[in-house]
């Protein structure tokens, strides 16, 4: 491609006697893949595996609140509504806030996270420092250690990191039933099309499958007692 590029280049400034633009250079769109997605089995795997009950309950937030990681670090406090059991994701990509339900079993595992803390913060759902005494938030970097040592941990040789979570989250709600809009609001995207990604990787429309071969009229006969 940098060859091609170069002789486009040449031909374009020696010929035509005109100034390179490299912004208005037109490059080929890069093929996106899909993203990894982990088996519900695997997830669990995942979270048991976590070295300390301060990473499990990070990736318990992750997967149960589809989170990105710069989000579960800024996450408060006083974000977790325990009359309405929802948490609020202040200042989501682009900006954007939004609220997810939490689950009976994240609000207990929260509850208890906040108990084992020796010193109780006042802001920061998970405050930082080598004993999480600090007044400061956890860097993003520690959310991207738990996931990845709990990955060893739990013999996953893939390549997980803590968005794989957030694909997992989507995918496995797509899996049960839910909605796209419903998933789209639920992350935090501006365009369905960013959503609709996740039904390539979900495996329901292909159980939902009805296989051409089976319609056939001599395999609709009823058969015989």
């Amino acid at each position: 491609m940098c060859q091609q590029v170069a002789a486009l280049r040449f031909f374009y400034v020696k010929t035509f006697h005109k100034a390179w633009s490299v912004e208005d250079t037109p490059y080929p769109k890069r093929e996106k893949s899909l993203p990894l997605v982990l088996s519900v089995d695997e997830v669990d795997r995942l979270i048991q595996a976590a070295d300390t009950p301060y990473h499990r309950t990070l990736l318990m937030t992750a997967y149960g609140t589809g989170a990105r990681r710069a989000e579960i670090v800024n996450l408060q406090i006083a974000d977790i509504d325990k009359a309405t059991k929802r948490i609020h994701i202040r200042e989501g990509k682009g900006g954007k806030d939004r609220e997810v339900p939490l689950s009976p079993i994240l609000y207990e595992e929260l509850r208890q996270h906040y108990r084992r803390l020796a010193r109780k913060p006042k802001v920061w759902l998970f405050p930082g420092g080598q004993h999480h005494t600090s007044d400061d938030p956890i860097s993003d970097k520690v959310v991207w250690h738990a996931c990845r040592n709990a990955a060893q941990r739990a013999g996953i040789r893939k390549p997980i990191h803590p968005h794989t979570l957030r694909h997992c989250f989507a995918t496995h709600l797509y899996d049960a039933g839910t909605d796209l809009c419903t998933i789209q609001e639920l992350l935090g995207h501006y365009d369905l099309k960013e959503t609709a990604r996740y039904i390539h990787l979900s495996n329901k429309h292909m159980r939902d499958l009805v296989n051409p071969l089976d319609q056939l009229p001599r395999f609709q006969r009823t058969p015989r007692s």
